[in-house]
């Protein structure tokens, strides 16, 4: 079953612009594939805005949110797994979502069938 999480966040980050507020995204920068600007990350975290007026290029799909922002006036790639995120608020006042992105389910999480029969 796909996540829900990137649909989560398109729709807030939606529901933000059209509000007039600042997207922010809390980033975990530990989970493997995040591009981010390395100078700004504190502690494995680094907060981004994602509102249209400080990105380019902007892409959120299922997979990851993608796009293009300025840092120290050099224009960089960043690249954040949906499972990466930790959080979509706005700056205004910090209404958002938190998400807790548990690592996808293995074949141990799964429930083990048992022996058990129906007796009329």
């Amino acid at each position: 079953m796909a996540s829900v999480v990137p649909y989560l966040i398109r729709a807030y980050h939606e529901w933000m612009e059209d509000s007039g507020f600042t997207p922010h995204i809390l980033v975990d920068c530990s989970k493997p594939d995040v591009v981010a600007p390395k100078p700004f990350i504190q502690q494995d975290k680094i907060v981004l805005n994602i509102s249209s007026d400080a990105t380019t290029s902007l892409v959120i799909n299922n997979e990851a949110i993608s796009f293009k922002a300025r840092f120290d006036g050099k224009s960089q790639d960043i690249y954040v797994p949906t499972d990466a995120v930790l959080t979509i608020y706005t700056g205004e006042n910090g209404e958002g979502m938190f998400f807790e992105n548990k690592a996808k389910p293995t074949d141990t999480d799964k429930p083990k069938k048992t022996n058990l029969s129906v007796l009329d």
